[in-house]
């Protein structure tokens, strides 16, 4: 009895050990300029929705959906934008990263999390120029892909760097950063969208695609000014005098010793395993993080949140709204996305992040099942659309969704990640977890229309269910994480009822 009674109170003392230090002036610009990656990314996932509901873009590069749109009265409500090109065009985006990702695993571990950085707003940029300025389907399609590069580089990088910038105590805070800025970067799209719509000439379009040069030039530039991160450093053999200095700016105090030798220990560590070897990551010792590094992105796409994201506009079309306020009602569901967050930068490191799990759970799965429900029964195949009371009713449930996504699976599915691995697998974790998310996010986006099209509004309930299945997968399996310093996450896996018998149990110091 006292033998384990030690064991309890040395995980205890161990689990809420902090080291010295506050966030700094210098970690917040630092932090900031990261976090554009992640407006790029929202950006793109904004503005492709909107672009695709616009008639003279349509009209220019998929003139058969166009046609069906306004000329076919026979074809089902729920089957008008259903086009392999259509989704192409957005989906292409996430093979591209997909790829990405593995490249930017091996570089941001040999060469630091800047040079990713720099590659990823740098590619961003040259992709948002041959979009904007595309004459045919080829260029589109080959701006998106390089989109797509810039993407992957800056998902492997980013939510990295923040993680291990941030002081434990505020790390969920800082690094929820990363999505934050995905939700300006949605919201930003959808007002641009609704600004250019009605441009004369129907070259909107056009500016909305240019427009993502902005934060993509921020990006690049800005990361010639970020100091590489003192985990980084470490890693690639850098006097760790240096890495000492670097730790004690962005700490803002002298005493950093305890988290440095904690740093060279992780690092010590992984030099004696091939960190950069993927057969590494499956061994059993670290069967919960593999996991975890799977099911998260995945779980984050079965949501459906890729359903509002991408086709938006063109769903509330669908159900009877009008171009501009289809495009009007994207930028209503963008701003409860960006209010919400602000919910979980505030709340996360105070709460936990099991309790905003459960609450995103309860939140998002209502409104779908109800969504499903309304539109099974207003919406046929070929009568007449639905009313304006009930498509605004479908409006405010979207946003009680959004609402739900953007406090637990949106932020939280990058933070946890970034936060639960050794420093040996820390950049092929990341580089799973960013591959798993762009397979699927492929996957939805490809399909989306043509589930649409043949489920109708069976979709919803498709997508009501993973989110029951994945809210039972947090409550019984995922452990929390709030103020746990990150070369100490082994812990919480040797004291959960499941993952131990994989890791084993905490012994005593």
């Amino acid at each position: 009895m006292a033998v384990r009674l030690s064991k309890v109170m040395s995980c205890t003392n161990n689990r809420n050990k902090q080291y010295s230090g506050r966030v700094t002036q210098y970690v917040i610009p630092s932090c900031m300029v990261a976090a554009m990656g992640g407006f790029l990314f929202g950006y793109d996932l904004g503005i492709s929705g909107g672009v695709t509901s616009m008639e003279p873009f349509l009209k220019k590069f998929f003139p058969e959906v166009y046609r069906r749109m306004k000329e076919d009265t026979n074809i089902s409500n729920y089957c008008k934008y259903d086009s392999m090109l259509l989704t192409l065009f957005t989906s292409s985006l996430y093979i591209a990263g997909l790829v990405a990702s593995f490249f930017a695993s091996s570089l941001t571990s040999r060469f630091g999390r800047r040079p990713s950085i720099f590659i990823g707003g740098a590619t961003f940029l040259a992709g948002t120029a041959l979009g904007a300025a595309a004459a045919n389907i080829y260029m589109l399609i080959f701006g998106r892909v390089l989109l797509g590069v810039g993407v992957g580089f800056a998902n492997q990088a980013v939510p990295l760097y923040l993680s291990e910038m941030a002081p434990a105590k505020y790390r969920g805070a800082l690094a929820n950063g990363f999505h934050l800025c995905v939700n300006l970067g949605i919201l930003s799209a959808n007002l641009i969208n609704f600004g250019t719509e009605k441009t004369k000439g129907g070259s909107g379009w056009r500016i909305s695609l240019a427009m993502g040069a902005v934060p993509a030039l921020v990006l690049t530039t800005g990361s010639f000014f970020l100091s590489e991160t003192p985990n980084s450093l470490i890693q690639r053999g850098v006097d760790p005098q240096n890495a000492k200095f670097v730790l004690q700016r962005v700490r803002g105090t002298t005493d950093v010793q305890a988290e440095l030798d904690d740093l060279i220990k992780a690092n010590s560590t992984s030099k004696t395993l091939n960190h950069h070897s993927f057969p590494l990551i499956t061994q059993r010792k670290y069967r919960p993080q593999f996991v975890m590094s799977i099911a998260i992105p995945f779980f984050q796409q079965v949501t459906g949140i890729n359903v509002i994201a991408f086709y938006a506009p063109l769903l509330f079309r669908t159900i009877g709204l009008g171009e501009s306020a289809s495009l009007f009602s994207s930028v209503l569901t963008g701003l409860v996305g960006t209010c919400s967050i602000c919910i979980t930068i505030l709340t996360v490191d105070e709460i936990g992040r099991r309790a905003l799990f459960m609450i995103g759970g309860i939140l998002m799965f209502i409104p779908q099942i109800t969504v499903g429900a309304i539109m099974a029964y207003k919406l046929g195949d070929h009568t007449e659309l639905m009313t304006k009371g009930y498509s605004y009713s479908v409006l405010v449930l979207i946003c009680m969704y959004v609402c739900g996504f953007a406090i637990s699976w949106g932020p939280l599915a990058w933070l946890v990640p970034s936060e639960i691995f050794p420093l040996e697998i820390r950049s092929i974790g990341q580089s799973i977890n960013v591959a798993v998310g762009f397979i699927f996010t492929f996957l939805v986006a490809q399909t989306f229309l043509a589930m649409l099209c043949h489920l109708k509004a069976g979709i919803f309930f498709f997508f009501g269910g993973w989110v029951f299945v994945m809210t039972g997968f947090v409550y019984f399996l995922l452990p929390e994480t709030k103020n746990v310093p990150i070369e100490k996450m082994d812990m919480i896996w040797r004291q959960h009822w499941f993952w131990k018998r994989f890791v084993g149990e905490e012994e005593s110091v």
